[in-house]
């Protein structure tokens, strides 16, 4: 935090500058035929705020604004006026061009702007990009970037990247998921613990090890041509302290500071209830959302107009440049609400189809709702977050718990139901995203001490209900992390295969263990049934309120019904029919799409212990 702060006062002062008058322009290139054909080119150099700012070809500059620091200038201008393909940013000190930049508005491919983005038909399989696989050893270090490559250290790099997930995009496809996501690959300079991406030190790059612009960008296509998506986790609240705009603050204003605490900093309280609470004080609402996440992660003030243009931009470059399929985005509610909505509305406004879901990490439906875009708090306050998706955290909460206690009035499977019975707050119900883990909680194997049983119900249920489905690298093949005792090194292992040293290759099916190949035989035929199931994807839910630790729930819709039922008891249970006349009324048998028997529905049907069984009726 000390060099942060210094690095701000000496900015000021014009003092240990680079000598070049022209050192960065952000965004490098844009597009034309942009919805909001305004850019906002952000030019950074010695004093360049000093000189006078000109562009060619009779280009004529909208706006152009100065900040505190002389290193700064941001100027806009209107695209559709530009009828060049490249224009060039002159610099000029008096009669002397002390530096220029040839800047390029490049043709969009066509049917960008309607480009796909994931939806409740798709399967998302998260992977922390630094753990999965190194394809590339030569880009483990690199001589500009601080830290090193050591798989000894937990909380080291490892050297994994872009190269190694491309190599295995056959077995992620055989497996059944159609949308990646993946923890932030963008440049993390910090000196320690930089693999999990989340403290960025440039917005506009790949970091080297991981690969490069153009790698992302390949991975992104690659996933398309097979009818995938590629979801970029985009961090919004705050950056890294090695960030080269932190190093050289643009304003103080830039980020947050605190009067008390030190040389600035407050850590946040993480109390984002208080976005809602009509009776929060005001220093609980600060603390909450202007404190910082960590001592390493300067917190962005999104109420500043050019830091949210930057936001905005920034964004919407990666989706035009890498052709992705959606953002998920990261520590949503810690934003300014009014700011983020801007930002949500902005990227939505030019790709219509674009879905963005919001880590929404709450316990109560109303309290994740909210944050979903046209919820029941604008009846309130008038708020629209314009975020289309949000976390169901209260299902993650809870489906733990279910599976572990013992059954009671308000324990045990009730717990599920009980998540879905306040759906009716969710504006978009199927526009949820549903897990029992990630990258940042405890792993649902470790829970349940790699019980395949507690696997494939917990499986079978993420699969079956309303919303998004997503699972964490390693999980198809049981593996674990105790996040208690190891801390997030231990839930963030390596994958076994994604090393040459490694003894044994779990992406080759044939090389799996017993215990690994249970566990993915199920994940594969359950996922790639799914792809199909329009019932799945969009259909109704009927609820049945769980007696005796079984939960049975259908999904339909005017063509077709699925039974799911799950039994939580040690031991095998029978099912009496007649309670469930209502949805079975026409269907005299099933099919169960795991092991494709046919089940006759008569009067009563055996449910085997510790069992999900997912049943397409038939008439």
């Amino acid at each position: 935090m000390k060099t942060i702060y210094a690095a701000f006062a000496l900015s000021i002062a014009s003092i240990a500058f680079s000598q070049k008058n022209l050192e960065r322009v952000e965004p490098a290139f844009w597009w034309k035929g942009m919805k909001n054909p305004e850019l906002q080119i952000l030019v950074y150099g010695k004093e360049v705020g000093n000189n006078e700012i000109t562009l060619s070809d009779g280009i004529q500059i909208k706006d152009i604004r100065k900040v505190d620091n002389p290193n700064y200038v941001f100027i806009t201008v209107n695209t559709n006026e530009i009828n060049v393909p490249k224009f060039t940013i002159n610099i000029k000190k008096g009669k002397k061009n002390v530096g220029s930049y040839l800047y390029e508005l490049k043709q969009r491919n066509p049917g960008s702007a309607n480009r796909e983005s994931f939806t409740s038909k798709d399967f998302m399989y998260l992977i922390m990009p630094d753990r999965f696989a190194n394809g590339d050893e030569k880009n483990d270090s690199k001589p500009e970037l601080t830290e090193k490559a050591d798989r000894s250290l937990p909380n080291g790099r490892h050297g994994g990247d872009l190269r190694g997930i491309l190599n295995n995009l056959d077995y992620i496809q055989n497996l059944g998921a159609t949308a990646v996501w993946l923890t932030p690959v963008n440049e993390d300079n910090e000196k320690v613990y930089s693999y999990h991406g989340y403290a960025q030190t440039d917005l506009y790059k790949i970091d080297g090890r991981y690969g490069t612009n153009e790698d992302y960008k390949n991975l992104s296509q690659e996933l398309n041509k097979r009818n995938m998506k590629l979801v970029m986790d985009y961090v919004t609240n705050h950056w890294g302290g090695s960030h080269w705009m932190i190093k050289d603050l643009p304003s103080k204003d830039w980020i947050h500071w605190f009067d008390e605490g030190e040389k600035g900093f407050k850590r946040s309280n993480y109390k984002t209830t208080t976005q809602f609470d009509t009776n929060a004080s005001d220093i609980d609402k600060k603390y909450a959302l202007d404190g910082w996440f960590d001592t390493t992660m300067p917190d962005i003030n999104q109420k500043n107009p050019l830091v949210l243009k930057y936001l905005i931009q920034n964004a919407i470059w990666w989706i035009e440049y890498a052709e992705l399929g959606g953002f998920r985005v990261d520590t949503y509610p810690y934003n300014d609400k009014e700011a983020i909505a801007k930002w949500a509305k902005a990227i939505t406004d030019e790709y219509p189809k674009f879905n963005i879901v919001g880590e929404t990490w709450l316990y109560t439906a109303a309290q994740i709702a909210a944050w979903q875009k046209n919820s029941k708090i604008g009846e309130i306050e008038g708020y629209n977050s314009n975020l289309p998706s949000v976390m169901d955290f209260m299902l993650f909460e809870n489906m733990p718990k279910a599976l572990k206690e013992k059954e009671g009035w308000d324990k045990g499977m009730i717990r599920i139901y009980d998540s879905f019975t306040s759906d009716f707050l969710y504006p978009d119900i199927n526009n949820l995203l549903v897990f029992f883990e990630n990258h940042d909680t405890e792993r649902w194997n470790e829970i349940f001490n790699a019980s395949p049983d507690a696997y494939k119900i917990g499986l079978a249920m993420i699969s079956t209900v309303r919303g998004i489905p997503q699972i964490y690298y390693g999980s198809e093949i049981g593996m674990r992390g105790d996040k208690k005792e190891g801390g997030d090194a231990d839930i963030r292992r390596d994958f076994p295969g994604g090393w040459k040293s490694d003894k044994q290759n779990a992406f080759n099916p044939s090389s799996q263990t017993p215990e690994q190949k249970e566990f993915f035989h199920f994940t594969q035929k359950l996922l790639n049934w799914r792809k199909g199931k329009e019932v799945i994807h969009t259909g109704k839910t009927k609820n049945f309120v769980p007696q005796d630790g079984i939960f049975v729930y259908f999904r339909y819709n005017e063509k077709e019904s699925v039974m799911v039922v799950i039994n939580n008891n040690e031991k095998d249970q029978t099912l009496d029919l007649k309670r469930f006349a209502e949805s079975l009324n026409g269907f005299t048998k099933g099919k169960d799409i795991i092991s494709g028997k046919d089940i006759l529905l008569q009067n009563s049907m055996n449910i085997p212990a510790k069992t999900p069984l997912i049943i397409e009726l038939e008439k």
